[in-house]
């Protein structure tokens, strides 16, 4: 909420009560399910049902399941308490939420259940403004959050892929270094990615070139095994806007595994969110536990511009599938020339442990076949869900048109006027 208030009096011509108008209707008289949304929410309630048994637990039923189950795609579902919660967000310019009745709430309910959070903590943050971090790839600039973030990662496997040349359409050479390169990228990330105050390393070292090739003179013809241990899932929300003046911008938030913690702040629809759980346990690692300090963090917005000039947001929400996801839709863009849309279209692959791979079950056979005599574990999933859920929206530095992609792995729309 802090970042709305700062983004809203820096950039808005709205105020912050009428920005959020529309989000306080819909929570208060109710908005149809949709068919993703709906999917999740009920795997989330049948995993809440099986593990969530304490009392801290309970609001989280009364607010995500007032019927005694997750509500059903096109039932249309409405929270009085998220309507009074974002009212008072917004009546307040986000100061409630850290300074008055909701941190007050928020303190109350951790206190309860013998959690640590103080009125203390809520009022001295504030969100931070940072310098973003890119690489030039291929002619244009790519741009992402700079550390604790992981769009370093998508940085460092894309100035891998710098050094290789690459066909117009991808062939099982192109997919073999790309999943090599991310395989490094994430060895990189998970050793190096921390508070940047507790980095061993600065970015520009890890994104410099020589670096880069040292990297990517490891990539042969068979599939390597790194470090690190297996990503987990995430649960995040991304958008993208662009506007006729030239404002773009490029926008995500999480709390992290669908629902956060699973602890809802009774009363207010205020689900607290889990996103100290990638620290580790290691006092001597830079991403280990501490006060004061920010863990490595996997949500990523995106941008792209070329020769000083915006081209546009993307990003592709998805927890440690979101690097792999930028990785792949810059490179159909630049590399294979699909536009916003097709480029999310286009069947992904994504790294899990070792040398195994997910892939679509439209991600062409005798690529897969081809990729597995290389010797990577390559496995078909069900359906689309963990390979992220993108959205795109691309200016032609000649014409300015705007164009846009939305993801058919989710409940996205493009919207104009």
């Amino acid at each position: 909420p802090a970042a709305w208030a700062a983004l809203s009096k820096r950039f808005g011509r709205l105020s912050l009560a009428e920005t959020l108008a529309p989000a306080i209707a819909y929570a208060e008289n109710g908005y149809p399910v949709s068919p993703v949304l709906g999917k999740y929410w009920s795997n989330a309630y049948r995993v809440y049902k099986e593990a969530l048994h304490g009392p801290e637990f309970g609001s989280w039923f009364e607010t995500f399941a007032p019927a005694g189950r997750a509500p059903n795609i096109g039932e249309v579902w409405a929270s009085p308490d998220h309507a009074a919660t974002l009212r008072s967000i917004a009546e307040t310019e986000a100061e409630s939420f850290y300074r008055g009745e909701l941190a007050e709430k928020i303190v109350a309910f951790s206190k309860q259940y013998n959690g640590f959070l103080t009125l203390e903590d809520l009022a001295e943050y504030e969100p931070e403004w940072v310098e973003p971090i890119s690489v030039s790839y291929r002619g244009y600039d790519v741009w992402e959050i700079p550390p604790n973030g992981q769009g370093l990662v998508a940085l460092m496997a894309l100035n891998i892929m710098n050094g290789f040349d690459v066909p117009n359409v991808p062939d099982v050479e192109t997919y073999h270094r790309q999943i090599e390169a991310m395989k490094l990228a994430f060895a990189d990330g998970k050793a190096y990615i921390a508070d940047r105050r507790y980095m061993n390393y600065r970015v520009d070292e890890l994104l410099s070139e020589s670096f880069a090739a040292m990297r990517r003179a490891q990539i042969g013809t068979e599939a390597l095994t790194p470090e690190p241990g297996t990503p987990p899932k995430g649960g995040t929300v991304y958008l993208a806007a662009a506007d006729g003046e030239g404002n773009m911008v490029s926008f995500i938030q999480s709390n992290y595994m669908g629902f956060g913690s699973g602890l809802v702040v009774p009363g207010t629809g205020i689900a607290l969110h889990n996103r100290g759980h990638n620290f580790v346990f290691d006092e001597n690692h830079p991403n280990g536990l501490a006060p004061r300090k920010k863990p490595y963090h996997t949500i990523i917005p995106g941008f792209l511009t070329k020769g000083g000039k915006p081209i546009g947001p993307f990003g592709v929400m998805g927890g440690f599938m979101q690097p792999q996801g930028h990785m792949q839709v810059i490179m159909n863009t630049v590399d294979f020339a699909l536009n916003p849309q097709a480029a999310l279209d286009a069947p992904r692959w994504q790294w899990m442990e070792g040398k195994t791979v997910l892939v679509e079950p439209h991600f062409p056979r005798h690529i897969a076949e081809a990729l597995a005599r290389k010797g990577h574990d390559i496995r078909v999933a069900l359906d689309g869900g963990p390979f992220g859920r993108g959205q795109i929206i691309w200016r032609d530095p000649d014409t300015g048109v705007l164009a846009a992609g939305t993801e058919p792995r989710t409940d996205g729309a493009v919207a104009a006027w």
